[in-house]
């Protein structure tokens, strides 16, 4: 096997270039020591009649001054028609004896060795000779024997350009019988076939392509030890040597056809001799970059390479190492220049990928280098945090470099500097994630004894799985939590490690919400006393769409460590993070955003920017219900919002409400769960006021949430079951299976001017005398986005009573109601507040403007209206949503008050019995809304006009009276009711009404047909 760094080649690749090419100024320019190769190819061109007798004439220039061309002219003189028919019995008789035989054809009566017989023959007889020793070789290979040979005529050196040359005219002149690529593969088993494989390709260089995919097509996977193959190897980087031009369309079909990687590697270093060098950019994307097919081929080639003494590994090693040491010498002071940082990533993941893919153990110079490549201070970029972060992640996953104490107090020292330096917790120019985060995060889940985090944390900085065994890491861990980042420190670095800016989903690396989240998880804050309200605060607020799948996590994390104390034994109060405050809940929301977030469905739909809308006017008891809160100093732009970027979106801000309301949504479900507990301990804790929560746009932030699924990393399912454990009056089954959409089937008619609350108030109020002009102006409402339609609320909702009138045209009615639930998906509660007190008769003396409050205590307060609603449908289906809503919300407040309430001490009403008084409440207020609903179903006089007497008198009652429809709805709901709580159906029969309304209700509920034991 030759050395590779002899530089050996037979042939020079400028004498092969040239013949290639005919090039005859190269051939007169080259030696004759250069030109010994391809004298007989020389030769054969100057005994052929050329075109261009220029070159001829140079040709023989050359000649005339070598002596040993008349021998080979010799060679050519002699009777090739009756060689050529001895050759072909040759051949047939080594085939029948598998070229074992002593018998010959083309030589006889041998009285010495061939070697000696070859020196003293004449021409004809030594081609004979070659030739017969020649057959006897591929007999052999066509048997598959390829065990390497010996052959007294090959292996002498002395013969070797001698027999070189007759091979290369016999092959010239008979090439039906003599094919270059079998006669090459035949000679791989003599002990200089390699040289005589280049002696013939040189003289043939139209075969150079045809030898050299031959020999790699039969060539091994991975056993280049084998003798065969290591001069199969040798003869492909000969190959190579005399032809560089090819020699990287070698090393891609070796690759391309996953055969002799160790070819592929000295193909490699080869070309690593010249400029363009890419030896770890190959080796690496084969290990990282590739197919697994090509993962596999060479990583198995490299683990059985350590196990014997293998050539190309070797050299390859060397090689790396030698790229270290000159990198470690240009570093000034421990400093790395930044033109040398790209370079020195590249070799570390290099190093990387094959310790922990190829199994590559590290020699101590090789570790020694690595250590102190690592160590170097690269400058604060983007990709100097790279190269940091790899090194670290280098240090834990392959103890081998920490594993004396000189090497770990060199890296120990290494990661102390680098902690004192501020610039690399600050995340670079242009870099989603910095080298502080990642050594912070390693910091927390070493104390947290989350050791698999970390291995994925390493495997994700070094871009391939890797196993780093939890035993081996036992020092490491012992350097981060007592010698680096004690719990103290890591809270105290936490806290003024700056929010992410515009955090989203779209952000790779490892950012500073990975850090606070493991960090909320191991109450290290709470531990230590260290506030982190504000930091999770900002962090909410710069949250951008989609949303990054760590912050609902986060949130989690950040409730519970609020409410629950970290163990049983320790219930102390002191140990408890700090809630969010109701003044900075408000600044969120102080934001109008419903017009501004692109419709997901309607990409054409235009934003409006409802800059009035916190400053629209609502009636009285609106205004002090909650209206008076969207007028306070609370709503003034916060501070925070001056250091938000720019390039915020509505869409991201729609983000940041939807991740606060979820977090208020989770602190008071999880703070009424726990509440027993948090009675236990004598201390209170925040319970948000009535007044935040009922100003929270709880139903529009839900319904875009359910459209941004996709954007929203599932949080749509934990918002939806919290919604509807506190809020099921805004999750109601029309709601979600009856969505009231804008119609299409109507024609949208559209204004000359602006629709102004004085024209609504006046068309809604003339509905009666002039209903065109009221179906035109409802049908302009609903073309309005939703901040500009509940601007005009005031006047549409005053007008509800003159629309309840039984004179009013019926499509005005329905147009009205339509119009209703679109402005119940923008604010439900304040409108339902806004209805009811305009549905209030002004003459009765219970008349008075209520509020959220009172409403949710009194649900009854519904149905306390004009007597004209109950006899119009339209306006009566709004009525009885409302009851069902306000129903809900009470059942749910005096729920949340039971659990406001726990049973603490001896002589306190039990709990049982709270709940049974509760209940009985509920079906109070349930019950008597249902026999209002029925009473309102008797018949009066006045509900039949002169017209209808005599038709009911006829017996005639085809047509549906207004009555009807009214006994329609309320059937309907008491169906409804019924099935939800068949208890229900016991009362109200237990307590009767007019018997008049059986055949009603007999007919219009089925849920009424049950057995009830009374």
């Amino acid at each position: 096997m030759y050395h590779f760094n002899d530089n050996h080649c037979p042939v020079s690749p400028k004498v092969f270039n040239a013949i290639s090419t005919v090039d005859v100024d190269t051939i007169l320019s080259s030696s004759d020591a250069e030109l010994r190769p391809v004298l007989s190819c020389l030769v054969r061109m100057s005994l052929i009649a050329p075109m261009d007798q220029s070159q001829a004439s140079v040709v023989l220039q050359v000649l005339s001054r070598i002596e040993l061309v008349n021998s080979i002219v010799a060679l050519l003189s002699i009777d090739f028609h009756s060689l050529e028919q001895d050759v072909k019995k040759e051949q047939q008789l080594k085939l029948k004896t598998g070229g074992s035989s002593t018998e010959s054809i083309l030589i006889s009566n041998l009285t010495s060795g061939p070697a000696l017989e070859f020196e003293r023959s004449d021409p004809t007889r030594k081609l004979r000779l070659v030739l017969s020793e020649l057959m006897c070789l591929m007999a052999k290979d066509d048997l598959q024997d390829k065990s390497q040979r010996p052959s007294e005529l090959f292996d002498h050196k002395v013969y070797l350009n001698e027999v070189c040359d007759v091979l290369a005219i016999a092959l010239a002149e008979l090439p039906a019988l003599l094919q270059p690529k079998d006669v090459c593969e035949a000679l791989l088993c003599v002990k200089y076939g390699p040289d005589i494989i280049c002696h013939i390709v040189a003289n043939q260089t139209d075969s150079y392509l045809d030898v050299v995919h031959h020999l790699l097509e039969n060539g091994g996977g991975l056993d280049d030890e084998v003798e065969e193959d290591s001069a199969r190897q040798d003869a492909l980087l000969l190959l190579a040597r005399m032809c560089p031009a090819q020699a990287l369309g070698i090393r891609a079909r070796c690759v391309d056809q996953g055969v002799m990687p160790g070819l592929a590697i000295l193909l490699s270093l080869e070309h690593a001799k010249t400029e363009d060098s890419d030896l770890v950019e190959f080796i690496t994307g084969l290990l990282l970059g590739g197919t697994n097919q090509n993962k596999s081929w060479i990583s198995q080639y490299l683990r059985s390479s350590q196990k014997r003494s293998s050539a190309p590994l070797d050299l390859l090693r060397h090689e790396l190492t030698q790229h270290v040491a000159h990198i470690i010498n240009e570093c000034p002071e421990r400093s790395l220049p930044g033109h040398l940082v790209l370079e020195s990533t590249n070799l570390l993941k290099l190093f990387s990928a094959l310790r922990g893919i190829a199994g590559l153990k590290f020699c101590d110079d090789e570790v020694n280098l690595l250590v102190e490549l690592i160590t170097r201070h690269p400058p604060p970029t983007p990709a100097g945090v790279k190269l940091v972060s790899l090194g670290l992640c280098m240090l834990i996953a392959f103890n081998s470099l920490v594993s004396t104490p000189g090497l770990e107090k060199q890296a120990l020292d290494w990661i102390r500097t680098l902690v004192h330096e501020e610039k690399y917790f600050q995340s670079a120019s242009a870099c989603g994630g910095s080298f502080g985060e990642m050594l912070l995060l390693i910091a927390i889940n070493f104390h947290a004894g989350q050791l698999n985090a970390i291995g994925d944390l390493v495997s994700t900085t070094m871009g391939f799985k890797i196993t780093v065994r939890t035993n081996n890491l036992t020092r490491m861990k012992q350097m981060f939590t007592n010698d680096i980042f004690p719990e103290s420190v890591v809270a105290g670095h936490a806290v003024r490690v700056p929010v992410t800016r515009n955090l989203s989903g779209d952000l790779t690396g490892f950012l500073p919400v990975h850090c606070m989240h493991q960090l909320l998880k191991s109450r290290v804050f709470s531990k230590h006393k260290v506030s982190i309200k504000s930091w999770i605060y900002e962090q909410i607020c710069c949250a951008a769409s989609p949303l990054h799948p760590v912050l609902p996590a986060l949130i989690e994390a950040y409730v519970h460590s609020i409410l629950i104390p970290p163990s049983h034994r320790n219930v102390g109060m002191d140990q408890l993070n700090e809630p969010l405050t109701e003044q900075e809940i408000r600044r969120v929301f102080s934001k109008v955003i419903i017009d501004r977030v692109p419709d997901m469905d309607d990409p054409c739909s235009t934003p409006v920017m409802p800059h009035a809308t916190s400053r629209r006017r609502l009636s009285a008891a609106a205004a002090k219900s909650g209206g008076r809160r969207r007028e306070s100093g609370l709503f003034s732009p916060p501070k925070y919002q001056d250091r938000l970027k720019h390039e915020r979106t509505p869409e991201d801000e729609l983000c940041t409400q939807i991740c606060l309301l979820y977090y208020i949504l989770l602190y008071e479900d999880l703070r009424l769960t726990n509440m027993k507990s948090l009675a236990t301990t004598g201390k209170k804790v925040l319970k948000y006021s009535s007044d935040l929560l009922a100003e929270l746009p709880v139903k529009f932030l839900l319904s875009e949430a359910e459209s941004r699924q996709d954007r929203l990393e599932g949080m749509f399912s934990s918002l939806l079951r919290l919604c509807v454990t506190q809020f099921p009056h805004l999750c109601l089954v029309e709601d979600w299976i009856g969505s009231e959409g804008k119609p299409t089937s109507l024609k949208k008619c559209s204004l000359k001017s602006r629709l102004t609350p004085r024209m609504l108030k006046k068309c809604l109020e003339n509905a009666e005398k002039c209903p065109a002009k009221a179906v035109f102006v409802l049908q302009q409402m609903q073309s309005l986005s939703g901040s500009a339609c509940w601007e005009l609320v005031d006047p549409f909702i005053s007008s509800i009573q003159s629309i309840a009138r039984g004179q009013v045209a019926r499509q005005v009615q329905e147009l009205y109601r339509m119009v209703w639930m679109q402005l119940n998906a923008v604010y439900p509660r304040k409108l339902w507040l806004f209805t009811v007190n305009n549905l209030n008769p002004q003459e009765s003396v219970a008349a008075c403007d209520l509020n959220q409050e009172e409403l949710s205590l009194d649900p009854l307060s519904v149905l306390r209206c004009d007597p004209a609603v109950f006899r119009s449908g339209s306006i009566l289906s709004i009525v009885l949503y409302m009851l069902k809503a306000c129903l809900a919300a009470s059942r749910t407040r005096l729920n949340q008050h039971l659990q406001e309430q726990p049973t603490a001490e001896v002589g306190q009403t039990p709990d049982m019995e709270k709940e049974e008084l509760k209940n009985a409440l509920v079906l109070t207020q349930e019950s008597a809304a249902i026999q209002i609903l029925l009473e309102c179903c008797v018949q009066r006089e006045s509900d039949l006009s002169p017209s209808q007497r005599d038709k009911e008198s006829l017996g005639d009652k085809s047509l549906l009276s207004n009555l009807q429809e009214v006994q329609s709805l309320v059937c309907s709901y008491l169906h409804q009711a019924f099935i939800t709580d068949p208890n229900l159906a016991k009362l109200v029969h237990f307590q009767g009404y007019p018997t008049e309304l059986l055949q009603v209700t007999v007919k219009g509920v089925p849920s009424m047909h049950i057995c009830l034991d009374f």
